[in-house]
């Protein structure tokens, strides 16, 4: 369990690695590591964390390809904490990280155009690319970090009233795609600065889905890193219009990850109505998205 504290300084030298949680990833892992060969022209090893996948698919990529490597992480332990698993596996040699899922498809160069506003940003410690929907939509993949406020809000009104102020703030849709600094971004696709990603010790694997790339946005931040959205560089997120079809479990999750981060945040007895309160709107929420 992330225990909140601040590790020692470690040099890193320059080398960079990708990983990537599997779980039975099936197609879609072969497309994200075909086209990861045209997003950048260095050379990158890839980890395939790998949350107990059934189907084979992990163990054939690794043994079909140079430079990819199955890691088994010795059962489900999430989203967080299978990158946590494979980042422990990378040697010194690896000072950049990329955090991504299975089911993206890389734009071409899009992973050096990553690397070259890193170059700007000496304090950046997270670098999130502009994030397309299969439609062609972006997705609002760099956000504000939700306080209670908006967390209430959007919690209470975000599916019976999408356009409400506090959900638009909160997901920034009508922010142009713009390079700037952001509260969190998507963990779909995140190019971490390892020396950052030591300083808070990773993710947080109490978040086993959902939520955990929000905490590291904002513990990022505490320490003292800026989180960059740079549109500059882009993808395509296979499954970024799942969320629809999402089952109850999956939605049970994601509200209960959403009041673990706000209640972390918000601790005594001051906040316990406020907090009811959310909780309350997250239940309300979970009805209104399982209906029918």
């Amino acid at each position: 369990m992330h225990n909140g504290g601040v590790t020692e300084p470690k040099t890193y030298g320059d080398g960079l690695a990708v990983v990537t949680v599997t779980y039975s990833p099936g197609k879609t892992l072969d497309r994200f590591l075909d086209t990861l060969e045209k997003a950048t022209e260095r050379e990158v090893s890839v980890v395939l964390a790998d949350n107990g996948s059934v189907d084979g698919v992990p163990e054939k990529a690794a043994a079909e390809r140079d430079a990819v490597h199955f890691v088994p992480t010795g059962g489900n332990l999430g989203y967080g904490g299978g990158v946590n698993a494979g980042v422990a596996t990378l040697g010194d040699e690896v000072g950049w990280i990329v955090v991504a899922n299975p089911d993206l498809e890389w734009d071409p160069g899009s992973l050096d155009a990553l690397l070259e506003v890193a170059q700007r940003w000496p304090r950046g410690g997270a670098f999130g690319p502009l994030i397309r929907e299969p439609d062609g939509s972006v997705y609002p993949s760099a956000r504000l970090l939700p306080s209670l406020g908006r967390g209430i809000g959007h919690a209470v009104f975000g599916k019976i009233w999408p356009g409400n102020p506090w959900t638009r703030s909160y997901r920034q849709e009508k922010a142009a795609p713009t390079e700037r600094t952001v509260g969190w971004l998507s963990g779909s696709c995140l190019l971490l600065r390892r020396a950052a990603f030591d300083s808070v010790a990773g993710f947080d694997d109490r978040y086993f889905m959902y939520f955990e790339d929000v905490d590291l946005g904002d513990r990022l931040g505490r320490a003292g890193w800026l989180n960059v959205y740079a549109p500059s560089a882009s993808v395509m997120h296979i499954g970024g219009a799942s969320t629809s079809k999402a089952s109850e479990r999956m939605l049970s999750a994601h509200h209960a990850s959403a009041y673990r981060y706000l209640a972390d945040r918000h601790r005594g007895l001051l906040w316990k109505p406020v907090l009811a309160a959310v909780k309350l709107g997250l239940a309300v929420r979970l009805k209104v998205e399982t209906r029918g």
